[in-house]
């Protein structure tokens, strides 16, 4: 494939926005792709992923390039990352940009300094370097760089999972069942789906394989009272519903309108009617204070850095920060408090993130549990393993990682609150 200069202009002007991460690159594209409706379905793919090959891999991108400009980051990335040969782009460059492109092509990058190979921010490095070994880091950190897979859940209420295969393999799509959820699906490739019949009916959301082994752990029950606390676009609450055969009542809380919005549609689609959306103000709104002792189960989706979705939103590398960290534990903690005054006493409350950071994980649950006695921690293995799921690591907590599971990085702990208390 050669590429026009045309295709590469594209390139460099939509990392020229991109590059800042004053917003979140799907946003960003998204936006890009609006206002350049001449770029061709073919173009767009070529953009979107050379672009996001870029960002995963910025800091190594940035160290071998001579000025880390958006269009040597774009020509860097296509001749090493993507394997576009010189010859392929050499319409397109310069006599300098060649000679360098033909060193950068003949380098080694297992020569290169650790952080750079590693490509995640310093204080990042440094949190996982204390409690792993370098190796185990660089091979989470390579997990981190590879593109992510597409999953599908399915909607027991609309069918099987034989059957979803069975139509994908139909459609000629190439699927298989996904290695730990039993409600998932695994594409070989991304082909569109929002018109396909299936996620059209709702027998199918797109949820990574490893959000949906964190959904498992509630194990909600048919006819209770379960609260999804951080609802997000609702991957999730979908999920409990559905477990809950569509019976008692499931509320989705969210701070924002527009996650909740994302909500509407798919909630339609999926044919529930035992889930509440209710957009709340704080973690102290009325709306929750109401059902205090109310509630049976409660997952807690804590807002995080999300460094665990790095495969998916590698721009996160550059927008999160130290400071943000701290800010963000303060939010965990008081979110935390404020969903376990819902449940009654034996009720069961998750609590999970997207990150890889112990300070986010293992010490905002054990920080919660030295301040309240009425709870304990449930093995989140002992949980699973009865729903005969196996993940291999977790035992007390649940930690999946993309070079292990070949998931989303997630962590999850399950607290019972005692009889009686």
């Amino acid at each position: 494939m050669n590429l026009s200069r045309g295709q590469l202009q594209a390139i460099v002007d939509a990392l020229t926005v991109l590059l800042p991460a004053r917003s979140p690159a799907d946003v960003e594209l998204s936006r890009f792709f609006r206002e350049h409706r001449e770029l061709g379905p073919r173009d767009r793919a070529l953009l979107a992923d050379t672009v996001y090959a870029a960002l995963r891999r910025r800091r190594l991108l940035e160290h071998v390039t001579p000025n880390a400009t958006p269009r040597e980051i774009a020509l860097a990335s296509l001749v090493k990352l993507q394997g576009v040969g010189i010859s392929q782009i050499e319409s397109t460059l310069n006599a300098e940009e060649k000679a360098w492109l033909a060193e950068l092509k003949a380098l080694d990058l297992d020569s290169l300094p650790f952080p750079i190979r590693a490509d995640l921010p310093d204080w990042v490095l440094e949190r996982l370097r204390s409690r792993m070994g370098e190796d185990e880091v660089l091979d989470l950190a390579r997990g981190l760089q590879r593109g992510a897979p597409l999953d599908l859940r399915v909607n027991s209420l609309k069918a099987p999972r034989e059957a979803v295969l069975d139509r994908l393999a139909y459609d000629n799509i190439e699927a298989s069942p996904a290695r730990l959820s039993p409600l998932g699906v695994r594409l070989k490739e991304k082909p569109a789906l929002n018109q396909h019949p299936m996620f059209l009916d709702g027998a199918v959301e797109v949820q990574d394989e490893g959000s949906q082994v964190l959904g498992l752990l509630v194990e909600p029950r048919r006819g209770e009272m379960v609260v999804d606390f951080c609802a997000g676009a609702g991957g999730k609450t979908l999920q409990m519903g559905a477990a809950m055969g569509s019976s008692g009542r499931l509320y989705a809380f969210d701070v924002s309108d527009k996650r909740l919005a994302n909500l509407a549609p798919r909630l339609k689609r999926s044919g529930l009617s035992n889930v509440f959306p209710q957009r709340i103000a704080s973690e102290n709104d009325p709306k929750v204070k109401r059902l205090r002792g109310k509630i049976d189960r409660v997952l807690v989706d804590a807002p995080c850095t999300g460094l665990g979705t790095l495969r998916r939103n590698p721009d996160l590398k550059t927008r999160q920060t130290p400071e943000g960290l701290v800010e963000l534990n303060a939010k965990q903690r008081a979110i935390l408090d404020a969903a376990a005054t819902l449940l009654k006493p034996g009720g069961r409350l998750v609590y999970g993130t997207c990150s890889l950071l112990a300070e986010e994980n293992e010490e905002i649950v054990m920080d919660f549990l030295a301040r309240h006695p009425e709870f304990s921690l449930v093995p989140a293995k002992q949980v699973l393993e009865r729903q005969g799921v196996k993940v291999a690591g977790s035992e007390d907590y649940l930690h999946l990682y993309p070079h292990v599971h070949d998931t989303d990085g997630f962590f999850a702990a399950v607290l019972e609150r005692k009889k009686g208390k």
